[in-house]
């Protein structure tokens, strides 16, 4: 099958999921929570772990860009556009999907005109709008000269890409062309600095707020602010890392090279958060006491053992590890390491926002009273995963357009590129 009939019918399977998806959301708009299988005692379900996941898949493809502005890593280079268009999107998809999970959908504005910040969920989303235009003016600096060129051109596009140069004017000389990416670089490295705390402080910040709640000792550990961001460095860089392998960023010497580096800093990412869930575990199981420990019990060799053991520590951890820890890792299996490392990430914020909430807060609540709605086990329902499965299409085919109509990919400079 050549490249042409693979990408239709990766266009169809992504038509069909993308339709399903679209009636989900309906479903949604029209039956509120009535299809969703969480209730009153799990209110957080898989919609709450899809925002974990995609802020975090943000946190870690910006910081991981940042790389290249403020510590200067220049074989990181050609992937600090495509991983700024990652952020960005990603971002987009969490907060499309907390948005879908909150109860009044139309009066989510009332977190900036009323604002209670006593509470750590209203830092989060100013924290959100702050970095997301962070990393919408770091987009555009990047992307600013090339813009201003492809708005000269004849091309039936150039008068959105006059839009999009926001009236900037690239200089005729070769020597105006490098004093303006002179300049974009250096407001790329100001606003990088920037950025990078607001990352963390709004990743962090996450964990941070499933920590503070003292009622629920699944969750209330000082490591969870650290475990979610070296989550998101992670997941992103996995998902970077994928991106690069399967894409023309990838191709020529340069490609290569930055295969090797990002392929060795998600090893080492990796390993490292490996190690701390470790030590998360390990503590509680040692003592074999307390709510924690029959709660890990559950995630371990409960019911859905097999989400940590085979889709998380299998598929997301060992195979990657065995297929990055090489001498010389070939892109096609830096493509899978990173792929597998990236989407199976989802199974460990499952196995956050879920497992905290299973163990009744007063003995025999689960008894007191009986309810399709209150009940203390819960499995997504296809309507859940229909809407998980929207907000998926929605970013893949927002990569897309942006890939295929903005100047993001640096392997291939197009006719316009100087």
């Amino acid at each position: 099958m050549n490249n042409k009939n693979v990408r239709l019918a990766v266009l169809i399977a992504l038509g069909l999921v993308g339709f399903w998806g679209v009636i989900g959301v309906i479903e949604r708009l029209f039956l509120g929570h009535e299809l969703a299988n969480y209730g009153s005692y799990i209110p957080w379900g898989l919609w709450v772990s899809a925002y974990i996941y995609f802020v975090g898949l943000s946190a870690g493809a910006f910081l991981l860009a940042s790389l290249v502005y403020v510590f200067r890593i220049e074989g990181l280079a050609r992937v600090a556009r495509p991983a700024l268009l990652v952020s960005a999107i990603t971002l987009l998809m969490g907060l499309l999907s907390i948005w879908l999970d909150i109860g009044h959908m139309s009066r989510f504005y009332e977190i900036f005109t009323r604002p209670n910040f006593n509470s750590l969920m209203a830092w989060m989303v100013w924290l959100y709008t702050a970095y997301f235009l962070v990393v919408l003016a770091e987009l555009w600096l990047e992307m600013r000269v090339d813009l201003a060129f492809w708005a000269r051109s004849s091309s039936r596009l150039a008068p959105l890409y006059r839009v999009l140069a926001l009236g900037w004017r690239c200089p005729e000389d070769a020597a105006g062309i490098d004093e303006a990416r002179g300049q974009s670089l250096r407001g790329l490295r100001v606003l990088a600095a920037i950025g990078i705390p607001l990352a963390i402080a709004f990743h962090g910040g996450v964990g941070a707020l499933f920590a503070g709640l003292m009622a629920r000792a699944y969750w209330h550990t000082a490591l969870y602010p650290i475990l979610f961001l070296t989550g998101a460095l992670v997941s992103g860089g996995g998902l970077l890392l994928a991106v690069v392998a399967m894409t023309d960023l990838g191709d020529g010497p340069e490609g290569e090279k930055t295969l090797r580096l990002l392929g060795r800093a998600v090893l080492g990412l990796l390993i490292f958060d490996l190690i701390l869930e470790w030590s998360e575990i390990s503590i509680p199981a040692w003592y074999r006491m307390g709510e924690e420990y029959e709660l890990f019990k559950t995630v371990l060799f409960g019911e859905y053992w097999y989400v940590f053991w085979i889709v998380h520590l299998l598929l997301g951890a060992l195979v990657p590890l065995a297929l990055l820890a090489r001498r010389s890792v070939t892109r096609p299996a830096a493509g899978v390491a990173g792929a597998l490392i990236a989407i199976t990430f989802m199974a460990v914020r499952l196995n956050v926002v879920v497992p905290g909430q299973i163990l009744p807060s007063l003995e025999g609540l689960e008894r007191a009273y009986v309810d399709h709605r209150l009940l203390f086990s819960y499995v997504p329902s296809a309507f859940e995963w229909s809407v998980f499965a929207f907000v998926v299409v929605l970013g893949l085919m927002l990569y897309y357009l942006g890939s295929r109509y903005l100047p993001i990919s640096g392997a291939n400079p197009r006719p316009l590129h100087r």
